[in-house]
């Protein structure tokens, strides 16, 4: 393993869409173990969430002064809105749900992004995106870790 590889699965972990559910298959495509993958790629997706949820409402407030900014938070705030939808009864059970849940545009950002949707105060929010990351973690190593058992098991 080098430098570079580790690298690569922060820059995956940290990255929308990506997150750590692409970044551990990737980190065991490049030779780390599925644990060491899930370790580096959940401590990763989790070290960008306090910072972002503090930043992500007034930054876009400030980016909706700009037509082409406003549109694009317009169209991500409504794609997070309507997967509050089914969540936001729940409210925090939801919203680590909509976190933990390893699936296409789910994970921390879309979390974030809905916690400022329904005012969730940080601390809370913080919790249920934490929680929500190191099952997601959890459950993508134990996808990934099967995979990997049964295709060197033969």
């Amino acid at each position: 393993m080098t430098l570079i590889n580790y690298l690569y699965v922060i820059a995956l972990s940290v990255m929308p869409i990506s997150e750590l559910r692409g970044a551990i298959p990737v980190g065991v495509g490049l030779g780390m173990t599925p644990l060491n993958a899930t370790i580096l790629s959940v401590i990763a997706n989790m070290s960008i969430v306090p910072i972002l949820l503090i930043i992500t409402k007034p930054l876009f407030t400030y980016l909706r002064k700009y037509k082409f900014f406003g549109e694009l938070i317009e169209r991500f705030e409504n794609r997070a809105l309507k997967k509050v939808k089914n969540f936001k009864k729940y409210e925090l059970l939801g919203l680590y749900v909509l976190v933990a849940l390893p699936i296409p545009t789910t994970g921390a950002y879309t979390g974030i992004v809905a916690a400022g949707i329904l005012n969730i105060k940080f601390k809370n929010a913080l919790l249920a995106i934490v929680l929500g990351v190191l099952t997601a973690g959890i459950i993508v190593f134990t996808i990934v870790n099967g995979f990997t058992l049964l295709a060197f098991s033969n």
